[in-house]
């Protein structure tokens, strides 16, 4: 369970900073208290909720090349996608509290985020280039493809994170934005800037949020509301179907782009927010609290989301998903599973053993070394305790 001293900020006792399990993903791993005592657990609700909402995106993109032929699967597509990345998002913002510019932090941020995107650009771009015969798709850091959209949203996101903890009214400064950016085509499409703007908001909701609005929406009164909800949601997302583009849904385009009129931009996007967010309460109502055999692939689902993407593209390219059994009904329930346990073993430990060097290489070579940082693990390998330390440990 997650504990208000635990928060970032909120602990005034000094823990030895360690690198997050996974770039990216919002929740350090626990750090080691000074003289080797374990540091705290990492909370199993959000380890599990990160898991589950990873699994959500993977089936959603496996449901895209067979939801055109099934009204009902194109419903349950449009619902997962109005809420498992806003889900993913705000615990992002949560755990992005307590960034600031410190120098560690800037490395982490360079060496989490900055780096695997390099490197998944170029290799998504090769590989379409390569398996897809896609001889006109150009490497680009500039133009984030498929999944690596992501990577350069939480980079934006996480530089402007100390910023918004200055402005009075973050949210309504965050909607105001995305609303604004709803109207604007001239944006285009370098680093996916309309994504980066139109779900900006869930991150800095996130970045508002305390332990206990969680714990709020984890009641069991809600769990029991969230069925009805859902239900109602699946039987507007069939109705809507026919008459909705869910194009909205991707927040990649303005509403000109979208062949809608001008006022229809903002009007979206308050409208996707609030249906978002209610169906994302739903889903954290029914993620376990407690640890689950899920719980530990919490801290690698970057490694899921940024894999499964090369296995979905060359289905596509592979034209696996024109079998005609794979439409009927037992073939896209074969799917739904096979695409949950592909990318549950991409989060796997030996996964990302294999994979640390691209997704959290350490690159002490690219960086300065901090001085104070030197002088307290110098102090510790001696076996004495930093003066700030001591203060704080008098302090508890």
């Amino acid at each position: 369970m997650f504990h208000a001293a635990s928060s970032p900020g909120q602990n005034r006792t000094p823990l030895t900073q360690a690198r997050p399990s996974a770039p990216g993903v919002p929740s350090p791993r626990p750090p080691a208290e000074p003289g080797g005592r374990p540091g705290k657990q990492r909370d199993a609700f959000f380890d599990n909720a990160k898991y589950l909402a990873i699994v959500l995106v993977a089936m959603g993109h496996s449901w895209e090349p067979l939801k055109g032929d099934s009204r009902i699967l194109e419903a349950a597509y449009t619902v997962v996608y109005s809420f498992h990345m806003p889900a993913f998002i705000i615990i992002s913002g949560f755990f992005s509290r307590s960034f600031d510019t410190r120098p560690d932090r800037l490395k982490r941020l360079v060496t989490g985020v900055v780096v695997p995107y390099v490197l998944f650009e170029t290799a998504y771009s090769v590989f379409a280039r390569v398996v897809g015969h896609a001889a006109d798709q150009e490497i680009s850091l500039l133009d984030p493809w498929y999944l690596t959209w992501f990577l350069c949203a939480l980079f934006v996101w996480r530089l402007t994170t100390p910023l918004w903890k200055l402005v009075r009214r973050p949210l309504p400064v965050a909607l105001g934005i995305a609303m604004l950016a709803s109207v604007s085509p001239a944006i285009g499409d370098d680093l996916d800037l309309q994504r980066v703007l139109q779900f900006l908001p869930y991150f800095v909701l996130g970045l508002t949020l305390r332990p206990e609005h969680f714990r709020l929406v984890r009641r069991r009164s809600v769990r029991i509301l969230s069925v009805p909800v859902l239900a109602v949601a699946l039987a507007f997302g069939w109705w809507a179907v026919p008459r909705m583009n869910t194009a909205w849904f991707y927040h990649r385009d303005s509403a000109q782009e979208l062949g809608a009129p001008w006022w229809a931009g903002p009007v979206m996007t308050l409208a996707m927010f609030g249906c978002s967010l209610l169906l994302t309460a739903c889903f954290y109502a029914w993620v376990p609290g407690r640890r689950m055999w899920f719980t530990a692939l919490g801290a690698g689902t970057l490694y899921g989301y940024l894999l499964h993407g090369f296995l979905v593209k060359a289905g596509t390219y592979g034209g696996w998903f024109d079998h005609p059994w794979l439409h009927r009904p037992l073939g896209v329930t074969a799917v739904t599973v096979l695409a949950a346990a592909v990318v549950t073993a991409l989060c796997t430990p030996p996964v990302r053993r294999v994979l640390r060097f691209a997704m959290e290489p350490e690159m002490k070579w690219a960086f300065r070394q901090d001085a104070a940082q030197l002088a307290r693990e110098r102090e510790r390998s001696q076996g004495r305790t930093p003066q700030r330390e001591k203060a704080g440990s008098g302090a508890a």
